[in-house]
């Protein structure tokens, strides 16, 4: 079994707390379904810094991170099957995909 990062993308924020309450039962739903799957649940992150040789930028990149998982699976399709069902990807943001290599 091997580990995979999920770093969540863009997404929306909920518009009133009743679409917000709705979004945190499907994520919870989705978590719980994988939650066996899920070594570190993850969090939300806040506006990140890109640092680079040229400095440091206040922008969090093209493309800004908005969380993270670590999900145990035995390839990366599997692990990308598992992301297919986040419910970010029904409000407009992504999941980028990656095996963690342990040295």
């Amino acid at each position: 079994m091997s580990e995979f990062l999920y770093v969540y993308h863009g997404g929306k924020h909920p518009e009133t707390p009743e679409e917000g309450e709705q979004m945190m039962a499907k994520w919870q739903a989705w978590m719980d379904k994988h939650q066996s799957q899920f070594s570190n649940p993850g969090n939300p992150v806040g506006m990140s810094k890109t640092v680079s040789a040229s400095g440091i930028a206040d922008n969090g990149g093209s493309n800004p991170t908005s969380g993270f998982t670590i999900v145990s699976a035995k390839t990366i399709e599997e692990a990308c099957e598992i992301a297919k069902g986040c419910p970010i990807n029904d409000e407009g943001g992504s999941i980028e995909v990656a095996e963690i290599i342990e040295m």
